[in-house]
């Protein structure tokens, strides 16, 4: 079942900074936009790295502190943090290397680069590594926005017509605020977990509720295993 992809949700009008944009430059880059980080290109146009509002507040984070001595044992994060304090351009603000995604990456695929890099922004590349887009972790939560009624239709069309092949005036399907809930009699016991797993799957979905979904035939094997 094919998911869509970040091309689909992709923001294209893209903000992007200079490797050596100055600090006020960015700051008031960002503003204008009402962005809240912005890619680092080089002189070819490729991502480099990617400075946020984080980055840029460090510089006022340390405002006070310059003068206090280091602690020998000050953390890797503090020291990262302090450098970008000191820093005056994006080269020496961003966050490197970016981590960048394909037009091409399915949604889910997209949320989960997101939270194993901690990132709340993927700039999106294009063949030769220039951006053609990025993509938030706004416009990632923005597919569970998905109205109920469309929801309901695609679980009808795809799951129980297309992929199951069955009569969809058998199967009662409900959907409120994204959780879809499956009543009714599939044709074989072993069609009842499929339901629910491609169901699941698709984009918007919440939950699945199926405490009610029977079978006419029961086509499991007598000794419980699967094949």
């Amino acid at each position: 079942m094919k998911h869509p992809s970040v091309k689909d949700y992709m923001t294209t009008d893209v903000v992007t900074l200079r490797s050596d944009a100055g600090f006020k430059e960015i700051v008031r880059t960002l503003a204008e936009r009402g962005v809240s980080g912005a890619p680092v290109v080089n002189e070819m146009g490729h991502v480099i790295g990617m400075v946020s509002e984080a980055d840029l507040l460090h510089k006022e984070e340390f405002a006070t502190v310059a003068d206090e001595p280091r602690r020998y044992f000050e953390s890797r994060r503090a020291r990262a943090a302090r450098a970008k304090a000191a820093a005056d351009t994006a080269s020496e603000l961003m966050s490197s290397p970016a981590v960048t995604v394909p037009p091409d990456t399915s949604m889910p695929q997209a949320a989960r680069i997101m939270g194993t890099r901690q990132v709340k922004r993927l700039p999106v590349v294009d063949a030769d590594g220039l951006v053609v887009g990025i993509i938030s972790r706004a416009d990632v939560m923005g597919v569970f926005l998905a109205p109920d009624h469309q929801i309901r239709e695609r679980v009808i069309t795809e799951v129980i017509e297309r992929s199951l092949w069955e009569d969809p005036a058998r199967v009662n399907v409900g959907v409120t605020d994204g959780v879809v809930t499956l009543s009714g009699t599939l044709e074989q016991k072993s069609l009842i977990p499929i339901a629910v797993k491609l169901t699941r799957a698709l984009d918007g979905v919440v939950d699945v509720v199926a405490h009610d979904l029977t079978y006419a035939v029961d086509d499991t094997p007598r000794d419980g295993r699967t094949y």
